[in-house]
């Protein structure tokens, strides 16, 4: 949905600065990411992903309802109650999509539900819910730009690599990448209008803080993940709090 139909006057150069503040995280480059689009993750090792992951798949809506709940203005409201409703409507909803998706790695969704967590993973998931619960909207509207704007890339990437080096394409099994290649291309540029809007500057070092935090929250999962089941190398140091 569009915020409205006035031409947004966009600074190009914010924009551009958050840009290049979410690609310093750019979750392709992970080598966990890397590994499962070069077709060298054992499958193993990708059930146990799906354990992990599911975390941030079942707290996402919480992190979108936070933001809605923290908004003042109406038309932001819609959009996020839009994608929100995307998230956990119905007998397709977004976490049930992904426990299809274990199912197809031949992980059975109790043991999904049931999986201990990794340090790292409550982690990311707290220093999103944080973010999003606690700060301005436009604040949280930036995590979740954080998290959105790589999605549609990384899905299609993880759906390919499934077909190409793990034989799993089938639709039930991979609905869940098939689903976020799309919507999430409406979802970031929404977001991406509401934040070009923004001017004062001071508001504009908030929001890149919150983007930052966010990638990096993100970044670290799959750090946990890669030090849990494979030998770690991704570079990237910042600590998390809990």
């Amino acid at each position: 949905m569009k915020i409205n139909q006035t031409p947004v006057l966009v600074s190009t150069s914010f924009l551009d600065t958050l840009d290049a503040t979410v690609a310093e995280y750019d979750l392709l480059t992970h080598p966990f990411y890397q590994q499962w689009t070069a077709g060298t993750l054992p499958q193993g090792v990708l059930a146990e992903y799906a354990k992990q992951y599911f975390a941030h798949v079942k707290a996402f809506p919480t992190y979108v309802s936070a933001v809605h709940s923290n908004c003042d203005r109406l038309p932001i409201r819609q959009m996020l109650l839009e994608n929100l409703l995307e998230e956990e409507q119905g007998v397709n909803n977004h976490p049930e999509l992904w426990l299809r998706f274990a199912e197809g790695l031949g992980v059975d969704r109790e043991a999904v539900h049931t999986a201990d967590l990794l340090p790292t993973t409550v982690a990311s998931v707290n220093r999103l819910r944080h973010i999003t619960r606690t700060g301005n909207y436009l604040e949280g509207l930036a995590a979740l730009y954080a998290y959105e704007s790589q999605i549609p890339k990384v899905a299609e990437s993880k759906r390919l690599g499934l077909k190409q080096f793990y034989g799993i394409d089938d639709d039930r099994t991979v609905a869940f990448f098939s689903v976020h290649e799309q919507a999430d291309v409406i979802h970031r540029e929404v977001e991406r209008e509401v934040l070009a809007s923004i001017t004062d500057q001071l508001q504009q070092q908030s929001v890149l803080a919150a983007a930052t935090e966010a990638a990096q929250a993100l970044w670290q999962f799959l750090d946990g993940v890669e030090a849990a089941y494979l030998a770690p190398s991704s570079g990237h140091n910042d600590s998390i709090g809990e």
